[in-house]
């Protein structure tokens, strides 16, 4: 049987979460971060690696012959101001990828998932007798812009370190606290995220005649926009485009010369994928043909993250698990999450089957009267600036799950596990 966290642990990593919660830090600008956990696996007795495709981490932890196993957590956060009112709330400031200045938290829930393989780390290092084989504790920087483990891909990781027979992750969510959801084949959605610049010709606020007016441009575009997954998609299908940012120009009496708006899509089936984002292609290269811009607009990729995908037989063994260890009340299989995870990369790019479930992180007697309420979507979410979850029982549930799912390929039950591995 895999160990389970003690008191003076979860105390432990209360106060390292607390801190890394207050404390957050932007993608591919962890360096706080990525020291508190490297001086952690170091302490623990793991072989460690810094600076992994800009700010990752690698910790490895071999323990005899058996499987190599990848556990992984994301370390950053996002440019969000926290209204959270916690004692422990976030007052950074930094600045974004785009050149801003911003306020910055963890809405997300990296903090936990870091926090989460922190704590599965100092267990599997502390109880060797439980488990058999390689451990590789990852946490990996800028999850939040698609960059982190593709940084860390290019950066050799697959190459320098055992290759692992499954990639595990998890994600805390908007769900009662202490359950669990998996799912088999698809779990999360692909992303495509664009910036776009429309082209007009600037001119007086007074002379409209004198003008290619990008404003009324970018105007007609987002509205148009709204229409292709309305019109463009069947409704078997489903997608979602978002426009995220619409900027142009400063003063009220100026017609600026162009304006910039950025986007976001999100499908689950390659085919639909490639019809709508060659619609939104369609559909701002005519707005600016319509409206005289003098060349048509710029368009550049942000990010992308493919769709997420369990593997069927992999999933199946860590639902098992972890039903084994909570009991099937509190393990559940889910929809697809329309969010959007760059997990996947480590798992495609070595050919290695992987497997990502949700961690519910929302104070159980709260979401049970939003149920009965209604009002389910009102509770914070990932990515809301109210969002955090309830550090008990969240902490616990999410060391114990990664180490029950773990420990169904080196745990000392496991097919060709031992029970008395070298200590």
């Amino acid at each position: 049987m895999m160990p389970t966290p003690s008191q003076d642990l979860l105390a432990e990593l209360e106060a390292v979460y607390r801190d890394l919660h207050a404390n957050p830090e932007l993608g591919m600008n962890e360096h706080r971060t990525a020291g508190i956990v490297a001086q952690w696996l170091t302490k623990a007795g793991y072989e460690v690696t810094t600076g992994i495709g800009g700010t990752g981490v690698v910790g490895v932890q071999r323990n005899g012959e058996g499987p190599t196993v990848l556990l992984r957590a994301d370390m950053d956060a996002l440019p969000i101001g926290e209204t959270t009112g916690l004692d422990y709330a976030s007052n950074a400031v930094g600045t974004d990828r785009f050149g801003v200045t911003t306020p910055v938290a963890h809405a997300c829930g990296h903090d936990m998932h870091t926090t989460w393989l922190m704590g599965v780390a100092r267990l599997l290092a502390e109880n060797r007798r439980a488990w058999r084989g390689t451990v590789l504790a990852v946490f990996q920087p800028a999850e939040e812009t698609g960059d982190g483990s593709r940084a860390m891909i290019e950066d050799g990781m697959v190459k320098r370190f055992p290759k692992p027979d499954v990639a595990l992750g998890q994600h805390v969510v908007p769900a009662p606290a202490g359950t669990v959801g998996w799912r088999a084949g698809t779990i999360m959605a692909a992303s495509d995220s664009w910036e776009v610049t429309l082209f007009g010709r600037g001119a007086h606020g007074s002379m409209p005649q004198r003008s290619v007016d990008p404003v009324v441009m970018a105007a007609g575009a987002v509205l148009r926009l709204q229409g292709v997954v309305a019109r463009e998609v069947a409704m078997t299908d489903s997608a979602v485009v978002t426009v995220g940012a619409l900027q142009a120009g400063q003063a009220e009496n100026v017609i600026p010369d162009h304006a910039m708006m950025r986007l976001n899509v999100r499908t689950f089936k390659e085919e639909v994928r490639s019809r709508v984002l060659g619609a939104i292609r369609r559909i701002l290269e005519a707005e600016a043909q319509a409206s005289g811009a003098p060349k048509p607009p710029d368009i550049s990729v942000l990010s992308q993250y493919d769709v997420l995908r369990n593997d069927e037989a992999g999933a199946k063994k860590v639902a098992a698990a972890l039903q084994a260890h909570f009991g099937a009340d509190r393990v559940l299989e889910i929809e697809p999450a329309t969010a959007s995870e760059d997990f996947g990369l480590f798992g495609a790019t070595g050919g290695i089957p992987s497997v990502f479930w949700f961690v519910g992180g929302t104070d159980p007697a709260q979401f049970e009267r939003a149920a009965k309420a209604g009002t389910l979507d009102e509770l914070p979410g990932n990515h809301a600036p109210n969002f955090a979850p309830v550090i008990h029982p969240t902490l616990a549930a999410g060391v114990e799950a990664m180490l029950a799912a773990a420990g169904a390929w080196i745990g000392a039950n496991a097919p060709g596990g031992s029970a008395d591995p070298p200590s």
